[in-house]
């Protein structure tokens, strides 16, 4: 029930109280009270509720985008660490000469 139909139905409660002999309006009245004043309850609880869960969707939404950055940047430590070894085992190991640079002995290798 939503707030406009809540009070449409309050306001004929309290009409058909004011129409009650006066011994029994009294009671009804904090009957009436008591009502509106458990709907106020649960509709602000309902309200921090709903806050409570935007606050937790964006939390979730931010830790998302945290764990997404920090898998972006573990790829490319990693990525740094390996060229790191790769050239560490290449300035370790004696350069073996590449092909352009190694003498032609022909087709036989003697001539």
């Amino acid at each position: 029930m939503d707030e406009i139909n809540f009070q449409e139905k309050m306001n004929q409660i309290l009409e058909r109280i004011r129409e009650l002999p006066a011994s029994q309006a009294p009671t009804a009245v904090e009957a009436a009270d008591s009502a509106t004043a458990r709907r106020e309850r649960v509709q602000s609880s309902v309200n921090e509720l709903q806050d409570a869960l935007d606050y937790l969707r964006l939390s979730v939404k931010y830790l998302v985008f945290d764990l997404e950055a920090t898998r972006r940047e573990n790829a490319y430590l990693r990525r740094m660490i390996e060229q790191s070894n790769r050239e560490r085992e290449r300035n370790q190991r004696p350069e073996e000469p590449r092909d352009d640079e190694r003498p032609d002995f022909g087709s036989n290798g003697w001539e």
